[in-house]
């Protein structure tokens, strides 16, 4: 199983001036934790980061002080997400049919997820981890007035690694370009060519570190798991 890793973004909403991955969880950067988790991942056998080409010597010296065997090929990413998966997908070695794809800020991913997704994949052309949702929804309008409240059992919060076989999404992306299709997932583009996505139930603890809240929740999340292997 093929995995490409987003990495392209800024830290504006965290306040940082740099690239958030390389910010650090418990002395090592965001990168380095995803990282080493695919690298532990029973059927994720290449891994390839879409970033800016300025974060490249730091995205190097973090793979080099993990010392991961598994190839990892570093991809000039683009001004969007959609973008940068778009270069991803043309980067991925002929022999890749199924990719997953995974946000570097979900740090806290585990190799079983991973594998968990992986195998999914196996059995149907496009999934996504989610999570059931907790709380109630609201649809408000402009005026924040609300005007519908949806039953929650039908909900579900997108998380990565999403998964797709490689020639669909590829379409999918091409088609996406051609219409002018802005959308934040993949997942997205594989509704709008009506091609069906599979829920696979992700962790409770695979969040997405955008905040300093995020970061200081991560941390709190890495040392429990800490002690647990104690």
């Amino acid at each position: 199983m093929h995995l490409l890793i987003p990495a392209a973004g800024s830290g504006r909403r965290m306040g940082s001036q740099r690239n958030k991955l390389l910010l650090t969880l418990l002395g090592k950067p965001l990168l380095s934790w995803t990282l080493a988790a695919a690298e532990a991942s029973q059927h994720i056998s290449w891994i390839g980061i879409m970033g800016q080409p300025d974060d490249f010597p730091d995205f190097k010296a973090i793979v080099s002080d993990l010392s991961l065997v598994k190839p990892v090929e570093l991809i000039k990413g683009g001004a969007t997400r959609q973008e940068s998966v778009y270069n991803g997908l043309q980067a991925l070695p002929p022999s890749g049919d199924r990719v997953l794809i995974h946000d570097g800020a979900r740090c806290l991913a585990t190799a079983e997820l991973f594998d968990r997704s992986a195998e999914a994949l196996l059995t149907c052309p496009g999934l996504i981890v989610a999570v059931p949702v907790k709380d109630t929804i609201k649809v408000v309008d402009e005026r924040r007035i609300v005007r519908d409240t949806p039953d929650r059992r039908n909900l579900w919060a997108a998380q990565t690694p999403q998964g797709f076989e490689v020639k669909l999404l590829k379409q999918c992306h091409e088609e996406g370009r051609q219409k002018g299709w802005e959308v934040t997932d993949d997942a997205a583009l594989f509704e709008k060519c009506g091609l069906p996505v599979q829920i696979v139930e992700g962790e409770e603890t695979n969040l997405k570190v955008t905040t300093p809240v995020d970061l200081a929740l991560a941390e709190f999340i890495l040392r429990q798991r800490t002690d647990k292997s104690k």
